[in-house]
């Protein structure tokens, strides 16, 4: 057996461990779905208003919107914070001593990470359907399209947020990121639909991932009628697979080499550096 497959195999179980372990913490679960308990309340109370030019409302036109955005923050900024802290607290600079060890670190946080975001999308879907009777969930090829857009919007989205990971350089600077990517929610259809912005924002929002999960849930999740307040009044299956497949692509090619470089700058001096920030922040 090859050492890369070794390293494969030991980030699998390492990622199994972990998930394990944040499952069986109640207050660590907490913190990662208590936003999406708030959200489906805000869209049950956004059910008497309709999308304009429909009958439906934007509280259930919303629900595919609010999966898609799960998975960028519980996925691909949960990873980036995990990432940041794990190289601040000296994880990574162990890993560096292993042989191929930033390949099995790669796999386990995306193993847990997906994790994670799996049970999210549960918090989210399961009362969704007992309140929004229009959801499409009573067929094999709606949640056939469902798991598909969400398998792969995560194999997408997890490598950005390894390399966000990688780029910044603390915690604290971390933050930065979440002013552009609340920015970008906000353009991208989530929780209202694109085509009321201005066409120049329409194609910056297209650009980026989030738009298409979000319309690859809808296509997954709303009635047929529904596409007409999208782009072209399509649900643009094709489209939607091509660009978060070109993301996917992208982020597998990218990331790995971004991790090795940061694990190569790694030293036990700069882990020692970062420690007072680490227990500030930890208090």
């Amino acid at each position: 057996m090859s050492p890369r497959i070794v390293a494969v195999q030991a980030g699998l179980d390492r990622g199994w461990i972990e998930l394990r372990k944040k499952l069986a913490s109640p207050w660590e679960l907490s913190g990662e779905v208590w936003p999406w308990i708030i959200a489906v309340g805000v869209m049950y109370a956004l059910r008497d208003k309709n999308v304009p030019g429909t009958d439906f409302s934007i509280g259930l036109q919303s629900v595919p919107g609010i999966v898609g955005m799960s998975i960028i923050y519980t996925g691909l900024m949960g990873l980036a914070l995990g990432l940041t802290t794990d190289r601040d607290d000296g994880t990574l600079l162990r890993m560096k001593a292993v042989p191929n060890g930033t390949i099995g670190y790669f796999i386990g946080k995306m193993v847990s990470r997906a994790g994670i975001t799996t049970a999210s999308l549960l918090i989210i879907l399961i009362p969704s359907v007992l309140l929004f009777g229009d959801l499409q969930v009573d067929s094999f090829s709606a949640w056939a399209t469902l798991i598909g857009i969400i398998a792969l919007g995560l194999i997408a989205t997890l490598p950005i947020g390894a390399v966000i990971g990688a780029v910044f350089g603390s915690v604290q600077s971390l933050g930065l990121v979440m002013l552009p990517v609340m920015g970008l929610i906000g353009i991208s259809g989530i929780f209202y639909p694109i085509t009321a912005f201005p066409e120049w924002v329409q194609w910056i929002g297209q650009v980026f991932p989030v738009y298409w999960l979000g319309l690859g849930m809808r296509s997954a999740l709303l009635p047929d009628a529904m596409a007409v307040a999208e782009i072209g009044g399509s649900w643009r299956h094709l489209e939607t697979i091509g660009v978060l497949g070109v993301w996917a692509v992208i982020g597998f090619a990218y990331a790995p080499v971004v991790l090795r470089r940061m694990a190569r700058r790694g030293s036990g001096s700069s882990v020692k550096e970062t420690q007072p920030a680490v227990a500030t922040t930890a208090a």
